[in-house]
């Protein structure tokens, strides 16, 4: 009987084993996949959908059969967005307060400040591998270079990425600015060797598609990350793509900014009041000779070629997904991680100048350097207020959509408020995870600060976040706060005047009427709420006279100058040329 008793023990503990094994992969079997695309410091209506005029026919496809968010939120440069992207704790809290590039050197490693993740911080990746996905990444990381902080350390299966803020999209080691003295790139945690040659976003599906085939016969589903480098500078396209933009900009930013917003109202995007104001940045094209019109003209044609291609080859993404029966069952997540991209480089033209062409047949091409700047970057947050590195809303308002999941609502918009942080706690709950609290496998953790983005796409709420909950944001000294309808921000110089301003996020999307004077209690009270998020998070104030621009010029100094030529007489002289480079810069723009 002792024997007979023992052995039943045995086969019921195999029967529960076996029980629990089916379960679990039944449940991997109804989970869906996931694909977050990340396109780069891509403006509010460079989507199709969005109301622009780029031919984006397959996220334009994803708009219809998903939801489009239009007042989702995320901050004004990459690693900080992707900081919040990949953890859903404030950028602060994830450990990059600011893009390394643009930090002081008081503020570089200050709790909150190292520029690169925290290590109290964990990845959707992670928690989505711990519960049974296979995780992939290809492309733009920017979020730490340390051993700790790669993919493979992060939760990522596959991976084969960039550390940087970006490079050359033909030439893989080639650097785009001075910023350090080489290109970092890393496969499956390794220093990777790439091509000589390549073109950024073919290279990074077909990595991607690479993965997917190599463990094709897995019963797991997949988080796959695509970060591409479409559109930041150089901008850079294969020459089928920009012949067929030829002539398409001929009219001017100012008319395709209007044409834009109109065409947003049209979709249903914004509301038909909606307000434009002219940025000071942006030029007068009227008073442009023909021979500036036609190269300007020309930045643009690539812009929207490179855009194109990038929706081209994430076609090809969709197509294959379809072909292996893994589409119906694939979530798809599109967003850029800031607004567009306006420097105009002045400060570093003798640099560009022996690295780059910026002749206007050339660009695009192999050599070249393509620069949209302000004036076209006006249109492309259009209808909206400033761009990337300010807190106006074209800096951090840009378009996300969500398809294929179970249950939603198709070809419908969402106007509340949403935020970057939303995104992991929304994909945990379409993954059927539980969120982490604040531990994880015994250690203590930034717990998420997003709430799910589910309960709308499914149609059963029309809010996201309380009217009354105070969502804080910032970035090199520009500064916001979001509550219900409202949105208390500042910018600083040169585009902003420093001061707060206060508007109305439902009806005023532009920014074109202040409500300070209308609403002093609430303007007072938004600030007290500013002031409490800078407190919690540990936001340190910018260094008098601070200056993105020339804090560029100084990092780029300490970081690539110095290791690259080490002895005084080089240094000194390379001290000289970059302080020259920043006063001409500064020059110039004070002069436009």
């Amino acid at each position: 009987m002792k024997h007979n008793r023992h052995f039943t023990k045995i086969v019921c503990l195999s029967l529960l084993t076996l029980s629990t094994s089916i379960t679990v992969l039944a449940a991997d079997n109804v989970r869906p996949n996931i694909v977050v695309l990340v396109a780069d410091d891509w403006g509010f209506t460079d989507v199709g959908a969005f109301g622009g005029e780029i031919a984006t026919p397959h996220l334009d496809d994803m708009a219809r059969r998903g939801m489009r968010f239009s007042n989702f939120h995320v901050a004004a440069s990459c690693a900080p967005t992707r900081a919040m992207l990949l953890t859903g704790v404030d950028n602060h809290r994830a450990g990059i307060g600011n893009l390394r590039e643009t930090m002081p050197q008081a503020h570089l490693g200050k709790p909150g400040y190292q520029g690169s993740l925290e290590k109290r911080v964990v990845t959707v990746a992670t928690l989505l591998k711990d519960s049974g996905y296979r995780t992939y990444i290809t492309g733009k990381w920017n979020v730490g270079n340390e051993p700790y902080n790669l993919p493979n350390q992060r939760g990522f299966d596959r991976s084969i990425v960039q550390g940087d803020t970006g490079s050359d999209n033909w030439e893989p080691n080639k650097r785009y600015l001075p910023h350090f003295p080489k290109v970092n790139w890393y496969e499956n945690g390794k220093i990777a060797v790439m091509p000589a040659e390549f073109y950024s976003t073919e290279f990074f599906v077909d990595k991607t598609l690479g993965y997917l085939d190599a463990d094709a016969q897995s019963n797991k589903p997949f988080f796959a990350y695509l970060g591409f480098q479409a559109n930041h500078v150089p901008i850079q396209a294969p020459q089928s793509f920009i012949d067929k933009y030829r002539g398409r900009y001929a009219q001017g930013w100012t008319a395709l900014r209007q044409a834009r917003r109109d065409k947003a109202v049209e979709l249903g995007i914004i509301s038909k009041e909606t307000a434009m104001r002219t940025m000071s940045t942006t030029q007068d094209w009227t008073a442009l000779s023909e021979q500036e019109k036609y190269h300007q003209a020309r930045q643009m044609e690539v812009y929207a070629a490179m855009a194109d291609a990038m929706d081209h080859h994430v076609g090809r993404l969709v197509s294959h997904l379809k072909k292996t029966g893994q589409f119906d069952n694939t979530v798809f997540v599109f967003l850029s991680d800031n607004g567009a991209e306006a420097s105009d480089y002045d400060e570093a033209q003798i640099w560009l100048k022996t690295q780059y062409t910026q002749a206007t047949e050339k660009l695009g091409s192999k050599g070249a350097y393509g620069i949209p700047g302000p004036s076209w970057a006006s249109a492309s947050v259009s209808p909206l207020y400033t761009y990337k590195f300010y807190a106006g809303e074209g800096g951090i308002r840009v378009p996300l959509i969500i398809s294929g999941v179970p249950g939603m609502t198709q070809n419908k918009i969402h106007h509340s408020l949403a935020h970057v942080t939303d995104i992991v706690p929304t994909l945990l709950e379409i993954a059927k995870v539980a969120q982490p609290g604040s531990l994880y496998k015994g250690q203590s953790i930034e717990p998420l600060q997003g709430s799910s983005l589910l309960p709308a796409l499914q149609g059963t709420t029309a809010q996201i976040h309380a009217p009354d909950q105070a969502i804080g944001y910032e970035l090199s000294g520009s500064q916001a706060l979001f509550k219900g309808d409202l949105k208390l921000v500042k910018n600083i110089a040169p585009v902003g005047d420093g001061a707060w301003h206060l508007y109305d996020m439902t009806r005023d999307p532009g920014e074109t009427k202040d409500l300070q004077n209308q609403m002093p209690d609430v303007f007072k009270l938004m600030q007290a709420d500013y002031a409490a998020y800078a407190k919690s998070n540990g936001i340190l104030d910018m260094p008098e006279g601070y200056n993105p621009v020339r804090q560029v010029v100084i990092n780029s100094f300490v970081n690539y100058w110095i290791p690259t030529y080490k002895t005084p007489v080089l240094a000194a002289l390379s001290t000289l040329l970059l302080i020259s480079l920043a006063w001409f810069g500064l020059r110039r723009r004070r002069s436009k």
